[in-house]
């Protein structure tokens, strides 16, 4: 294999792409909200499917609450507090959609919320 081989496969789509933070929690973000979308699809009330990806969803709450209490945070208090507002909002919301009290919709909203800002509000 010559040079000018290794270099254009070392740079061809099939290279890893370099993500920032950023990008890997709006990529978090989408798999959790597909998997919410697709299993409110289905039309049943509480399936496993619905169970996995309220799990997903809360895990991944769990993880941004955990960061923006922690003490090396960098995020202003405010956009911290509402951090850890949204997460208790989804554990609650969560819990009422496995008890057939409450939708999924919210759930997917603020995701998609928060995919934008993450996206730059959909500007590219």
């Amino acid at each position: 294999m010559n040079v000018s081989l290794l270099a254009k496969n070392a740079y061809s789509s099939q290279a890893a792409p370099v993500r920032t933070d950023r990008g890997a929690e709006y990529e978090a973000f989408v798999a959790v909200t597909r998997k919410l979308q697709a299993a409110i699809s289905s039309n049943a009330r509480t399936t496993p499917q619905l169970a996995e990806a309220l799990d997903m969803n809360r895990k991944l709450w769990t993880i941004l609450a955990t960061d923006a209490a922690g003490e090396g945070n960098l995020l202003p208090d405010a956009m911290r507090a509402g951090i850890i507002s949204l997460y208790e909002f989804t554990r609650t919301q969560s819990s009422k959609v496995l008890r057939g009290e409450a939708g999924v919709q919210p759930l997917i909203e603020i995701n998609a919320a928060i995919m934008r800002g993450l996206n730059g509000g959909g500007k590219k």
